[in-house]
């Protein structure tokens, strides 16, 4: 999918599936037949070809912040000293392995990369910066946003005909 065009070889069937399973996954085929218009075995193949194809990428459950021990969400900019592919790529490979950030993102302007950082407090945050930045020598800066409030949070993404 590109540019908010469906791939072509998504009918309107496999369209109005993607849009019920992105609300809820834990639909029965039958319930999901009765929403878009279908039987539910063809509900059924159509879901295991868009996994098989990697349209759908997973299916998960989202936990909510609180329950997981982690309400404190902080938007971190990071900025490296030197853009080397070699430098670039063991940055991407460490950030990955901390549990802390849920999102990052190599991005053009400012920044080099934002990630998205998920703590149980503001405490926990100076740790993980500790180990995170403070040990990276090709870290040149990082700003911290904190998020005092959710205004939107989706998973959804929006499939139009």
């Amino acid at each position: 999918m590109k540019r908010g065009k469906v791939d072509p070889e998504l009918d309107h069937f496999d369209i109005a599936l993607l849009n019920v399973v992105q609300e809820s996954n834990l639909l029965t085929t039958e319930k999901l037949a009765e929403k878009v218009g279908l039987s539910a075995t063809a509900c059924q193949r159509r879901l295991k070809r868009m996994r098989a194809e990697g349209v759908i990428a997973a299916d998960v459950s989202l936990l909510s912040p609180e329950a997981a021990g982690t309400p404190v969400t902080l938007i971190v900019l990071v900025s490296l000293e030197r853009e080397q592919r070699d430098l670039l790529d063991g940055f991407k490979r460490r950030v990955a392995t901390y549990p802390e950030v849920t999102q990052c993102y190599y991005v053009t302007g400012n920044a080099d990369f934002i990630l998205v950082v998920r703590v149980a407090s503001m405490e926990d945050y100076g740790a993980f910066t500790e180990r995170a930045f403070f040990g990276d020598k090709n870290v040149k800066a990082f700003q911290t946003y904190a998020s005092m409030q959710t205004v939107k949070f989706t998973t959804k993404f929006h499939i139009a005909e």
